[in-house]
């Protein structure tokens, strides 16, 4: 849908999963062996990824200041049930915050939504206000207003549409 650069560092992965859905099309890459690979779902795990997904969706809603798009569960309860450690390297001593388990969706997003606040870019993750869209960009605007993936595509949308509204 959109054509902006991937959002930095771990954030990419909650992009992209978010970016799975297209709402418009109506077509949700989850369904497909190939659309799962990156994310290391099996079939029994998407209730649980698609459940996350909303939720991620609806907190980036709200980073862009939009209601969510529908009931979820928070965000915040499903990042609970997500083992993260403290890795630590023993050469320079720095610290970060890794998935206790390499694969489960829930801690690399987990561990992605704590590096981003540590880098305080997390709030920069949004959705876009386009009902029809709802997909997930990194809002590089320097302000950090932005409100569509795409101001070629949805932002023009609705430029158009309060245009027209506006004429008699």
């Amino acid at each position: 849908m959109s054509e902006r650069v991937p959002a930095p560092g771990d954030l990419a992965l909650i992009e992209a999963l978010v970016n799975t859905l297209d709402i418009e099309a109506g077509t949700d890459e989850l369904d497909t062996a190939d659309g799962r690979a990156p994310f290391g779902l099996t079939e029994p795990e998407l209730p649980a990824a698609r459940e996350l997904r909303e939720s991620l969706r609806a907190t980036l809603l709200a980073h862009a200041g939009h209601p969510a798009h529908r009931a979820t569960t928070p965000l915040g309860e499903l990042l609970s049930r997500a083992p993260l450690l403290i890795a630590v390297d023993a050469h320079d001593g720095s610290a970060s915050l890794e998935p206790a388990d390499s694969a489960p969706l829930l801690s690399r997003v987990a561990s992605a939504v704590a590096q981003s606040l540590v880098q305080g870019i997390w709030p920069r993750l949004k959705a876009c206000e386009a009902p029809t869209c709802h997909w997930a960009y990194y809002d590089r605007s320097p302000a950090g207003r932005g409100r569509w993936c795409s101001m070629a595509v949805c932002g023009a949308r609705a430029k158009m549409r309060r245009y027209r509204a506006k004429s008699p």
